[in-house]
């Protein structure tokens, strides 16, 4: 409406005042909205054109054609606008594949109330000026990069009922702030980056009904006030690393409760009683955490429930027959949950169940009948259970929707008939491992979804052994990805049709079938293979040319079979190999020299063959090859030092050869070598000193050949050798005493030339002490010739250099250099003002007993840190000596290095290199940190480095008397460095103990240090058993749950003697890690050795040097599992 359009209005005269100015009053109302309509649609319409404008991309030109200027505003693609005011009140340009930003401009929308741009590439952070949206009550950014955290601004939205931020890439902590948002009914900001607790704030949202966490990073315990907001409808937090405990009767409080989704968490507790009151819970999900205890049996009082998903926790009992009433039952999922006892018949009850999954238990007794009457099951696995009994006969008419059946791993027998060839729409079969009889039916190849299918390890037959029939017929299956017949015994011929298979066929294994003849030609036709597996049978003739159409092959087993002539070239042509195995066949010729282009080769197994030429040098390119063993040929020559260059290798094999000349030095340089054997062969010369530096060395066999000279003693070094073989050769002299050498027998030595010594088990001869040929006065005469005058030589060069110490020492008392400097000749005490900003407390990283660490940054940028003594105390200046005297001439990769010191009467300083990671006390013990396991492990070896250099590398050892994470401290490249010599100890002239009286820190000191002041190089393993278990624990020695009777090591011993796991650091192993294994057994490996060192008796704790060779062994382990 606009002025001009007003119409008059005549008034009688004696019309009331009241009413002449209640109209008065509606006209200018109408002129001030007409004005105002007019101005603010202007408004909306440039948010919106700004909002245009920063979309960089959009592929469907929607906003091009629709939003431009010809066309009002509430008709443009994605805008409504209210029909009152005609502003607008609601923006959806969802999934529309926009790129972008969100400028500030849209917080001119002053009366929208919904806006949903979900489904697109927005990024950046959100901006603070939405703020102003005051109407909002509906936002949906999900899927989209916006960045940054989650706006604090949202919590003051007052109307905001609808909260949608899931896959962004969200980081940082949920701000507490968010929770003021009292209306929020629905908040979901799933697959992001989010960290830290969940506040307590968060039971501000009184009207919550749906909240969706899941897949974050999130810590800490639920907060117990989530469960005081009595409109909550579904809790979904799976996926993060939340810990502790479900608060009891969770629907006392929460009576609307239909889904709580906590799987893949660290929370632990019994769930006894936890749920028993939730009449309305319809999805229950609880799966890979740490639960305990029993599965309550008020679990079957939850009627409503349609989803249970409880595996892979700790639980303990049998299965509660009470699950049998939860009628509405779709998804039951009770894997991995140590589960025994029979399957309960109540089962057969559950009649609308999909998915029945009890993998992995100690169930025993047959399946019960009655679950093969649940015509709904999709889904079946009892895999890896004691069951025992048959499969129904009419499996086809009581399962007509089943899609996976896996019974394998349990004691289930009798013959597979063709009815379960009738089951059109199965896709898994997995019946391996059990005690199936007759023939595999040929109406498998029926089944045209079947995509795996295993069937090894039964005592299955072939109706037609000639043909093979039935893997004819699978070849019809051609979405068949998976295939093992392995271990029945089938016999026969493998047929030319095994070349049809589709080309989803990617692993077939038919291990020790009695398989016999050629290897059929048309094999090759399989390019999509990915592990042929042929082993144990018996094939003849040649590998076929046409293996080479196999050009994903990553491994290839014919081993123990009797293939015969050369190993073709062609093999090289696959450069996804990975593993080899030739073993036990009759292959003759030589190794291909174009076997070294295998990159990707990590496993050669050629040995118990007739090859027989030289190595093959190229083999030495294979730099990631674990595995090497080529023993039982007639390989002649030498060994070529290119071997050495198999820096990766944990076993080499190459005994019962014919090899010649010297072993080469280069085999010294596999410190990751825990297997070598070079027995029975022809080899000769001295065994080479190189060898001392195997440190993972555990088995050395070196016997029958012709070996002569000595050996060495710096093999007592090889402490994990465990085996040691050099019988049968020409050897002589002194027998090594020490080390490993104390526990080996005369068998390792027999048939020598003259060993004698060594252990007196051993009962060899004594070894004879021949006195040289000359008179002892010609023997004295020349020692005074030549000693004499070199004395006096020395004698007058020591006195020159004190008098030119002297003489500096009077010319410039005020700073005193004690270190060779390295960035600097010399750094003076203003320097050091300056480089710290007159020591201020924002420079400031640590504070210790004796003094503080500042950081300092010269001139060109060069960050180093100052350490500062307090002199105010004695300890200050003591400290400050020790540190001196110990670091003068240390120098190792694994010490801080000393760059320079400022020294004088009130002031004494180290210039040490800075380390911008820290201290592991911080990695360990702050929530904002986090280290692998490799990174730990890696970590220990550097402070094992440490010890075994103080303790065994300088000319007096030095006891570092506080080992402590506070004291390791790491690089850019997570390296650590041993720090803080403050009260560390020389000991001179022979010592192996010391006296003091310096305490080091509480938890860590070794109990002869704490009880006698008695310190010795034992007392820092002791150190080091104790921050081994504070490493991979994460609990202090000191935390609080440790009291007088149990510390952290007998806390460790215990789980330990109880094969326990639970005292590894939960953020290293989680059940969804594929790795999880592998980093328990590695994890047990370092608290075993942990123990070892912090023994009570000083005597039976390893030295540094064995820690260390401990230590590395089990990385090698654990970079070798990871392959």
């Amino acid at each position: 409406m606009s002025p001009r359009n007003l119409h008059v209005v005549n008034l009688p005269v004696n019309m009331d005042r009241t009413c002449l100015v209640f109209h008065l009053v509606v006209i200018l109302c109408l002129l001030r909205t007409s004005i105002a309509r007019t101005k603010t649609i202007t408004t909306d319409q440039s948010a919106l054109r700004a909002l245009k404008s920063h979309v960089t991309f959009d592929p469907s030109d929607v906003l091009s054609r629709s939003w431009i200027y010809q066309i009002p505003v509430c008709n443009w693609t994605g805008v409504k606008c209210s029909s009152l005011h005609q502003r607008v009140v609601a923006l959806n340009i969802s999934h529309l594949g926009l790129q972008g930003n969100i400028p500030p401009q849209v917080a001119n929308l002053s009366f929208l109330n919904s806006i949903d741009i979900s489904g697109n590439d927005f990024q950046g952070n959100l901006p603070e000026e939405l703020v102003h949206l005051q109407r909002l009550s509906y936002i949906n950014f999900s899927f989209n990069k916006f960045s940054g955290g989650v706006p604090s601004w949202l919590g003051f939205l007052p109307n905001l009922q609808y909260l949608y931020l899931a896959n962004n890439s969200f980081t940082g902590i949920l701000p507490s702030s968010l929770f003021n948002a009292s209306k929020l009914e629905d908040m979901r900001i799933p697959y992001s980056q989010l960290e830290g607790i969940i506040a307590e704030e968060i039971g501000n949202l009184g009207n919550l009904k749906i909240l969706d966490l899941q897949d974050n990073e999130l810590m800490g315990s639920i907060p117990r006030t989530l469960f005081n907001i009595s409109s909550l409808q579904v809790i979904t937090l799976t996926n993060n690393s939340l810990s502790g405990t479900l608060p009891m009767n969770i629907c006392t409080k929460l009576p609307k409760l239909q889904g709580i989704y906590l799987s893949r968490n660290l929370l632990s507790g019994q769930i006894l009683s936890r749920f028993k009151n939730c009449t309305e819970l319809q999805s229950l999900l609880l799966s890979m955490n740490n639960f305990s205890g029993q599965i309550p049996r008020e679990v079957g009082n939850l009627t409503m429930l349609s989803r249970l998903r409880c595996g892979y926790n700790m639980f303990e009992g049998a299965v509660p027959p009470g699950i049998g009433n939860l009628l509405n039952l779709e998804v039951l999922h009770m894997a991995f949950c140590l589960l025994n006892g029979p399957v309960p018949a109540e089962f057969g009850n559950l009649q609308k169940l999909r998915t029945l999954d009890l993998t992995m238990n100690f169930l025993s007794g047959p399946i019960p009948k009655s679950i093969f009457n649940i015509s709904t099951l999709t889904n079946i696995s009892f895999t890896l259970n004691n069951l025992s009994g048959s499969i129904p006969p009419n499996i086809d008419q009581q399962l007509p929707n089943l899609e996976g059946l896996l019974l394998g791993g349990n004691k289930l027998s009798g013959v597979v008939l063709d009815s379960i060839s009738n089951l059109t729409k199965l896709s898994q079969l997995e019946l391996g491992q059990n005690q199936f009889t007759g023939s595999i039916p040929t109406s498998l190849g029926s089944l045209r979804f079947l995509e795996y299918l295993n069937i090894q390890r039964n005592h299955f037959t072939s109706d037609s052994p000639s043909e093979f029939s039935f893997l004819t017929s699978l070849t019809k299956c051609r979405n068949l990805r998976f295939l093992s017949i392995s271990e029945n015994p089938l016999s026969g011929e493998l047929p030319p049709t095994i070349g049809n298979f589709s080309s989803s066929f990617q692993n077939f294994y038919a291990i020790l079938c009695g398989i016999k003849g050629n290897i059929p030609h048309e094999i090759g036709n399989l390019s999509s293979l990915l592990l042929l597996s042929l082993g144990n049978n018996s094939f003849t003739g040649p590998l076929p040319d046409t293996l080479k159409g196999l050009s994903n092959l990553q491994g290839l087993d014919l081993q123990d079979n009797r293939i015969s002539g050369s190993i073709p070239n062609h093999l090289c042509t696959l450069r996804h190999l990975a593993i080899v195995q030739l073993s036990r066949n009759q292959f003759s010729g030589q190794v291909p020299d174009c076997f070294g282009n295998i990159t990707s080769l990590r496993e050669l197994y050629l040995y118990s063959n007739r090859l027989n030429s030289t190595f093959p040098a190229s083999l030495g390119r294979l730099k990631d090859l674990l595995y090497l063993e080529i023993s039982s040929n007639s390989f002649i020559g030498d060994i070529p030092p290119e071997v050495g260059n198999l820096k990766a290798a944990l076993d080499i094999d190459l005994a019962e050869n014919e090899f010649s000349g010297n072993i080469p030095t280069t085999l010294g340089g596999l410190q990751n070598l825990i297997s070598l054997t070079l027995a029975h062969n022809e080899l000769q010369g001295p065994i080479p000193e190189t060898f001392s530096n195997l440190l993972s060395l555990q088995l050395l066999d070196l016997s029958n050949n012709n070996f002569t000279g000595e050996i060495s003693t710096s093999l007592e070094s090889l402490l994990q050798l465990k085996y040691f073989n050099v019988s049968f050769n020409e050897l002589q002299g002194r027998i090594p005493l020490n080390g490993s050498f104390a526990n080996f027998t005369y068998e390792s030595f027999m048939s020598n030339k003259a060993l004698c010594g060594g252990p007196p088990s051993l009962h060899f001869p004594p070894c004879t002490v021949h006195s040289p040929h000359g008179s002892k006065k010609k023997r004295l005469r020349l020692v005074a010739y030549t000693l004499i005058p070199s004395a006096l030589m020395i004698i007058l060069i020591t006195i020159l250099l004190a008098i030119l110490k002297k003489r500096r020492k009077r010319a410039n008392t005020s700073e005193v250099e004690l270190f060779p400097t390295i960035l600097h000749e010399r750094v003076s005490y203003r320097e050091l003002q300056q480089a710290t900003n007159d020591f201020s407390e924002s420079n400031l990283i640590a504070i210790g007993g004796y003094g503080s660490v500042y950081k300092g940054v010269l001139e060109d940028g060069a960050p180093f840190a100052v350490k500062v003594f307090s002199l105010q105390s004695e300890g200050g200046f003591k400290s400050f000596e020790a540190e001196c005297e110990v670091l003068r001439n240390l120098r190792h990769r694994n010490l801080v290095k000393v760059i320079s010191s400022c020294s004088n009467p009130d002031f004494k300083a180290l210039i040490l290199d800075y380390m911008p990671n820290g201290s592991l006390e911080e990695w360990l013990h702050s929530y904002d940190c986090s280290l692998d396991f490799l990174q730990r492990l890696d970590i220990m070896i550097d402070v094992a480095s440490a010890l075994d250099y103080l303790h065994h590398g300088y000319s007096s050892p030095v006891v570092h008397c506080d080992l402590k994470p506070g004291n390791v401290l790491l690089d850019e490249d997570m390296t650590g460095h041993l720090s803080d010599f403050g009260i560390s100890k020389l000991l001179g002239g022979g010592e192996i103990t010391a006296q003091t009286k310096t305490l080091a820190t509480i938890g860590y000191i070794a109990p002869e240090y704490g009880f006698e002041g008695v310190v010795s190089t034992r007392c820092d393993l002791y150190s080091f058993g104790i921050l081994l278990m504070e490493t991979f624990t994460r609990k202090r020695p000191t935390d609080e749950m440790f009291g007088e009777d149990c510390g952290l090591k007998d806390w460790v011993m215990d789980a330990l003697q109880n094969s326990a796991t639970h005292f590894i650091d939960s953020n290293l192993i989680t059940l969804r890690d594929e790795n999880s294994n592998k980093k328990v057994q590695c994890a047990l490996s370092v608290m075993e050795l942990a123990l070892r060192c912090s023994a009570e008796s000083p005597e039976q704790r390893l030295d540094a040097r064995g820690a260390l060779n401990e230590l590395r062994k089990i990385k090698v382990v654990f970079l070798a599992d990871s392959i």
